[in-house]
């Protein structure tokens, strides 16, 4: 667990706007299917939430990496 742990922060160092351009593409995501869905993924903005948190953990690890 501690070398997996190692080499994710290592990946992550080197590509610092990651994570917070995934998020970014969950919230995108959620606003498309908001326009052409009509689910329970939809109605709860899943991937809104979602994408929040990880680009909100992507500007947190950025700055401590």
């Amino acid at each position: 667990m501690s070398r997996f742990l190692d080499q994710l922060s290592e990946f992550l160092a080197a590509r610092k706007g990651l994570l917070p351009l995934i998020g970014l593409g969950f919230i995108l995501l959620n606003l498309i299917l908001q326009f052409f869905s009509h689910g329970w993924i939809a109605q709860t903005n899943l991937f809104l939430h979602l994408g929040l948190i990880l680009a909100v953990l992507g500007f947190l690890l950025a700055r401590a990496l």
